[in-house]
């Protein structure tokens, strides 16, 4: 207990400067943004010259050409006329808590304080929020509770970063990809947490219950081994099917919804049978797993972009991970984009997820560019990265478009996304909620 008070007194003390935050405009005060193009409902066409009526934070109408003050007294005008405008992004897979990994991750672990992580994890909150990513995903990390109070200070205003969906702590069976103990000495392990670590049914509704005491918004769960797992273990099936199943039960049965680490295909079949929400990586993917994405509704969310994460850090150092790691990396980079070909062929739902901490905060939007590589076209990435993000995280009612009554969450780019998608990489503007967080003219 002592520590989750260390790791959110740090969140108020390292950003409670009022240089941090953009001054809140009053719930009377009215703002215009002019767009030179406006995609308000991405998956359909774009509207020429567009204004944009903003007040108290929500989009209160969509107007065909640039409308100015004469019509609205006193309203504050944002001209991005020679921008091209759009809903603030969505990335559905993020940790937040760290940009290390590899060795250097594995030692942060057992030398920084909750206090470092919540340090860290705001500053990666402001690069992404500040690269157009409005709404997060955040799926997973440690048990102090540095996200969910993240989560909570932005929500209350007290520090800077996009909306957080938060899954606390992950969910795996005993030396699971999500055993915090794996790859450190016995005598460190005794001070490691297993309190999200099940095996049976019973324990493993007991598990979920603990995260929903928490307050978590999504439970994360695994059901195959992991690449960055510190044990060559693989990244096969590492659960039952009575254990999936009581984990998804359980987290349905408190209205939550279950997004499943799973490379191996038959810890995806089995993810998928149970009912669960969301697959992430689903790297191993074939025939009867579409079939039952299919039946099920479930999205996928490919995180592609974690290749970038590896190649990166390997170039600078090669022994950057150990060999038990290295050798699924390796792995893991030569099959990447093989099943978003085939999910999305077949008409599999997709949201766009990027697993940042993999890979760099800050540059969630690398993963449109391998998206259109392997088979999407900018269009359909970019409605993943909204409308599709949306749904699959419960919040389409209010966010992923740009519609009367939804939050004012927007971006622009100077030049067109649904041409050259590697556009959204350059985001000039962004605003969150009516307030401007970045401007670069």
């Amino acid at each position: 207990m002592f520590r989750t008070r260390l790791a959110i007194a740090a969140l108020g003390c390292a950003l409670g400067s009022a240089a941090v935050f953009a001054a809140p405009a009053s719930d009377s005060a009215i703002t215009l943004v002019q767009a030179g193009r406006l995609l308000d409902r991405p998956g359909q066409a774009p509207r020429g010259p567009s204004t944009l009526v903003i007040q108290a934070g929500k989009v209160q109408a969509v107007l065909d050409g640039f409308v100015g003050a004469e019509k609205y007294a006193g309203a504050r005008v944002l001209d991005l006329r020679q921008r091209f405008v759009l809903p603030g992004l969505i990335d559905s897979h993020v940790h937040l808590t760290s940009d290390r990994a590899g060795i250097e991750g594995q030692l942060a672990g057992v030398t920084d304080s909750p206090a470092a992580f919540a340090y860290e994890a705001q500053m990666n909150a402001i690069k992404t929020l500040r690269a157009g990513f409005t709404t997060v995903r955040n799926l997973g990390d440690g048990p102090e509770g540095v996200t969910l109070a993240l989560r909570d200070a932005i929500n209350r205003g007290w520090a800077q970063g996009p909306r957080i969906i938060d899954a606390g702590t992950s969910i795996s069976t005993t030396s699971g990809h999500m055993d915090g103990r794996l790859g450190y000495a016995d005598w460190i392990q005794h001070g490691v947490s297993t309190e999200n670590l099940c095996d049976g049914p019973e324990s493993c509704r007991k598990a979920v219950r603990r995260q929903i005491g928490r307050g978590v918004d999504v439970i994360k769960i695994a059901t195959t081994g992991g690449v960055n797992s510190v044990v060559g273990a693989g990244v096969g099936r590492q659960i039952f099917d009575d254990e999936v199943k009581a984990l998804v039960d359980t987290a349905h049965l408190y209205g939550k919804k279950v997004a499943v680490h799973a490379h191996g295909d038959e810890g995806i079949k089995a993810a998928l049978a149970a009912g669960a929400d969301s697959i992430e990586h689903g790297t191993l993917l074939d025939e009867a797993g579409v079939k039952l994405y299919l039946k099920s509704g479930a999205y996928y969310v490919p995180t592609l972009s974690t290749v970038n994460g590896y190649k990166e850090r390997i170039a600078a150092n090669p022994d950057a991970y150990p060999p038990a790691v290295r050798a699924k990396i390796d792995w893991r980079i030569g099959v990447t984009g093989k099943a978003l070909r085939l999910a999305h062929q077949k008409g599999v739902k997709i949201a766009f997820g990027t697993d940042a901490g993999v890979s760099k905060h800050g540059r969630n939007a690398d993963e449109f560019e391998l998206l259109v590589e392997f088979g999407m076209s900018p269009a359909e990435a970019i409605k993943a990265a909204t409308v599709n993000a949306a749904d699959l995280l419960g919040v389409g009612a209010t966010t992923g478009t740009l519609e009367p009554g939804k939050h004012a969450d927007l971006i622009a780019v100077g030049g067109d996304p649904l041409s050259d998608v590697k556009t959204l990489k350059k985001v000039g503007f962004v605003m969150k909620g009516g307030e401007v967080v970045k401007d670069e003219g």
